[in-house]
C-alpha cells in the first residue's frame, strides 16, 4: 500500500498553471528527490501535500494514521530557547506532557505514561540535543532564545524540529541552503539512516545521490518518477533525449519524402489517391518536442584585463569586529587564475575573510597589499536583503552602471539568464534563483579581477549550478569560493584553505580526503567525549597530536597529494571539456532534428551540421580516451596511499 497518492492534481498560482493532471505514488520507506527548474512549482507541491495550499483539482491522499512533517524555507521566531522549540516540534509528546500535568484520572494517566514510554518521550531532550549539535549548535547555543539568531541559523532550528519529530512522511524544501559543508555531510548521513519516507526538494546533486533512491521530476506540469539517484536520472533522461532526437530526425526525413511526393503528384489524377493517403499519413505523424532547451542556461563572467602579480597579498593580517579578533596570522598571495575553495564550519571566519578581501572590512593588524587597479566582485546571499522589491533588475543595473546605455545594461543581465521578460519584472516577483542571478550580474558588472562567491548556489536550480561551474572554469580572473556544494568546490577550485581556530590553513587533498578528515575528526571528538577528557589516542588524533605512525602516514599522504595535484587538475580540465563538447553535440543534434531544417531544403546547412557533429564526435572521443588514461594513472598513483591511517591537515582542527 502506498504512503502518498497524487491523482490528477492541478495547482495554479494567480491563474498560472503549475501542475495539470499530475499523478504519482510514493511507497513507505522511499527517499524521493523532487527536482525541476526554478518556478516549476516544487515548493507549492509540498505545500499542497502538507495541506497549507488548496489544490485547484485532483486528490492528495496520505495513508491512514500516517504522520506528516514539513520543513519549509521559512524561519521560526520567538523567545523560546532553541532546545524548547525543537522539542515542541513533536506535537504528540508535547500534548501528552501537557495532559499529564493537568491531573487526569489514574486510568488516563497510566495510558499517558504507556504512550510516553512507547515514543521514548523522556529520551527526547538527548535526541534533540544530538540533532542540534550535528547542525552546529553547541550546548550554550541550544539554550539561547530563537530570536537571538540570524535568519540562516533559525532555518537550521526549523530543520532540527522537522528531523526531531520523525514523521512517517518528511517533506524537506532545500534543507542544505543555510548549512555549511560539515552540517550538510551530517544531514546526509542522518537522512540515509532515517527509517521513514522522505520527499525532498533539493538542487544539491551530492545530497540527491547520497540520499535519494528515486527522483521525481516536475516538468511541464507533470510528475514522473525514476528509480535511482540523480546521476542515474541524468543518464536515463540523456538517453531518452538522444532517442527522441533520433526519432525526430527520422520522422523529419519521412515527412520530407511524403511532402515531396504530395507536391509532385497532387495534380495528377493517376496519383491523386496516393497523394491524399500521404497527406493523411502526414497529419497522423506525431510532432516530437525537442528535449534540448530552446534557451539553455548560460552564465558568462566578463573578462578582466591582466594585472601584474601579485594582485593581492596578506602578511600577518588579522580581522574581526570591534575588539573581537576572528582571524589572525593571515599570510596569503593571490594571482590571476588562482582557484581557492574556503572550507570550515559556520562561525569560523569564512565570511569575515571574504569581507576582508573584498575591502568591506578593514584589517585589525598586519598588512593587506592590493594591486592599484584591482577590482573585486563580491557575491553573498545576504545582499538579497538590500534589493528593492518594487524595482526591476533593469532599474537595479542602471543604478549600478549609471554610465552604461540600455544595451549595456541588458547585456550584463543577459549574461546570467535574465532575459527581457525577467529583466522587466519586479524583484519581489522573482524566484530565489532569479534574485541570485541578479546579484551575480551586479557583482560582476565591472569585470572584476578577483571574484568572491559566498554560497552562490543557494536557490540556483541544477541547470543554473552547472552553468555557474562552466562560467567559472572559463573565467580568466582569480576565484575564492565559500560553499556547502561539494560538486561546485570540486569542479571550480584547485586548492583548499580551512578556517578553524582563528587561522587559515592549507589542506593538501581533494574533497574526498576532506570528507574523510571530517569523519575522523568527528570520531575522535566522540571518543574524547566518551572518555570524559581522558588522553586517548583518538582524542589526540582529533586535536592534531597524532601518534608517530599517524604522522608518518599523514606526511606521506600530503606529499603524494601534492605530487598528484597537476594530474587532478588536468582531469578536471578534461571533464569540463567533455561537458562542453557534449553540450555542443546536443545542440547540433537538436538542430538536425528540427523539421524546419528539412522543410527549407537547405542541403548546404544540413551538410555543414553533419560535419560539425562528426568533428565534435572526434574531439569528444579523443578527450574521453585521454581522460580514461589520466584517470587510470591517478588510480594507480593513489593505490599505495589508501594503506594506513589518514590524519588531519597540518595545523587544522
Amino acid at each position: 500500500m502506498s504512503l502518498l497518492t497524487i491523482q490528477d492534481l492541478t495547482l495554479r498560482i494567480a491563474g498560472r498553471p503549475l501542475l495539470e493532471g499530475a499523478c504519482a505514488t510514493i511507497d513507505p520507506g522511499r527517499k524521493v528527490g523532487l527536482v525541476g527548474p526554478n518556478g516549476a512549482g516544487k515548493s507549492t507541491l509540498l505545500n499542497a501535500i502538507s495541506g497549507s495550499f488548496a489544490p485547484d483539482g485532483g486528490d492528495i491522499t496520505l495513508a491512514r494514521r500516517a504522520r506528516l512533517g514539513h520543513v519549509r524555507q521559512e524561519a521560526p521566531a520567538g523567545a523560546q530557547s532553541v532546545i524548547e522549540t525543537v522539542l515542541a516540534a513533536d506535537t504528540e509528546r508535547a500534548a501528552l506532557l501537557a495532559e499529564e500535568a493537568s491531573n487526569p484520572t489514574l486510568e488516563r494517566l497510566a495510558d499517558i505514561h504507556e504512550r510516553l514510554a512507547a515514543i521514548d518521550a523522556y529520551g527526547a531532550p538527548a535526541r534533540a540535543a544530538t540533532i542540534l549539535a550535528g547542525l552546529g549548535f553547541d550546548e550554550a547555543a541550544q539554550n539561547r532564545p530563537v530570536s537571538s539568531f540570524s535568519g540562516g541559523w533559525r532555518m537550521r532550528i526549523s530543520l532540527a524540529g522537522g528531523l526531531f519529530a520523525a514523521p512517517d512522511l518528511l517533506l524537506l524544501d532545500e534543507p542544505t541552503n543555510h548549512l555549511d559543508l560539515e552540517a550538510t555531510l551530517w544531514l546526509e548521513g542522518w537522512l540515509q539512516r532515517y527509517p521513514g519516507t522522505i520527499l525532498m526538494v533539493s538542487h544539491d546533486r551530492a545530497l540527491l545521490d547520497g540520499v535519494a533512491d528515486s527522483i521525481m521530476h516536475l516538468d511541464k506540469g507533470k510528475l514522473s518518477l525514476t528509480p535511482g539517484g540523480f546521476e542515474r536520472f541524468v543518464r536515463i533522461k540523456t538517453e531518452q533525449a538522444l532517442q527522441q532526437n533520433r526519432a525526430a530526425a527520422k520522422m523529419a526525413a519521412q515527412r520530407e519524402k511524403m511532402e515531396a511526393f504530395v507536391a509532385r503528384f497532387r495534380a495528377k489524377a493517376t496519383k491523386a489517391k496516393q497523394a491524399q493517403a500521404r497527406l493523411k499519413a502526414l497529419a497522423r505523424m506525431p510532432v516530437l518536442e525537442s528535449v534540448i532547451e530552446a534557451t539553455p542556461v548560460r552564465f558568462e563572467f566578463p573578462s578582466p584585463e591582466e594585472l601584474p602579480p601579485p594582485m593581492l597579498r596578506l602578511e600577518g593580517a588579522s580581522a574581526g569586529y570591534g575588539e573581537h579578533v576572528v582571524l589572525s596570522h593571515l599570510s596569503l598571495r593571490l594571482d590571476g587564475g588562482d582557484r581557492i575553495g574556503l572550507l570550515g564550519r559556520n562561525g569560523e571566519g569564512k565570511s569575515t575573510f571574504a569581507k576582508l578581501l573584498a575591502d568591506d572590512l578593514q584589517p585589525m593588524g598586519g598588512e593587506v597589499a592590493r594591486a592599484p587597479k584591482l577590482r573585486v566582485g563580491y557575491f553573498a546571499q545576504h545582499q538579497a536583503e538590500a534589493l528593492h522589491l518594487d524595482q526591476t533588475p533593469i532599474e537595479h543595473m542602471q543604478a549600478a552602471l549609471p554610465e552604461a546605455d540600455m544595451t549595456g545594461v541588458r547585456a550584463q543581465l543577459a549574461r546570467f539568464g535574465l532575459d527581457a521578460e525577467r529583466a522587466e519584472t519586479q524583484v519581489g516577483q522573482l524566484s530565489g534563483g532569479e534574485k541570485a542571478r541578479l546579484l551575480l550580474a551586479l557583482a560582476t558588472r565591472h569585470a572584476p579581477h578577483l571574484l568572491i562567491l559566498d554560497e552562490p548556489t543557494n536557490h540556483l536550480d541544477l541547470d543554473a549550478r552547472d552553468a555557474l561551474i562552466r562560467a567559472l572554469n572559463d573565467f580568466e580572473g582569480a576565484v575564492l569560493i565559500i560553499s556547502h556544494d561539494a560538486r561546485l568546490i570540486e569542479a571550480a577550485t584547485d586548492r583548499f584553505l580551512i578556517a578553524a581556530d582563528g587561522r587559515l590553513t592549507p589542506f593538501e587533498g581533494d574533497m574526498k580526503d576532506y570528507r574523510q578528515w571530517l569523519l575522523e575528526r568527528e570520531r575522535a571528538a566522540r571518543a574524547e567525549a566518551a572518555a570524559k577528557g581522558a588522553p586517548t589516542s583518538a582524542s589526540k588524533s582529533g586535536q592534531g597530536g597524532a601518534q608517530p605512525s599517524h604522522a608518518e602516514a599523514r606526511a606521506k599522504r600530503k606529499e603524494n597529494n601534492r605530487a598528484l595535484m597537476p594530474l587532478k587538475r588536468e582531469i578536471r580540465t578534461l571533464e569540463a571539456l567533455m561537458e562542453k563538447l557534449q553540450s555542443a553535440r546536443a545542440v547540433v543534434e537538436g538542430k538536425l532534428a528540427a523539421p524546419e531544417l528539412y522543410e527549407s531544403g537547405d542541403g548546404t546547412k544540413i551538410t555543414a551540421l553533419n560535419k560539425e557533429l562528426a568533428a565534435l564526435d572526434l574531439q569528444l572521443g579523443e578527450a574521453e580516451t585521454t581522460w580514461l588514461e589520466r584517470q587510470d594513472e591517478l588510480e594507480r598513483s593513489q593505490a599505495p596511499s589508501q594503506e594506513g591511517p589518514q590524519g588531519s591537515p597540518a595545523g587544522a582542527g
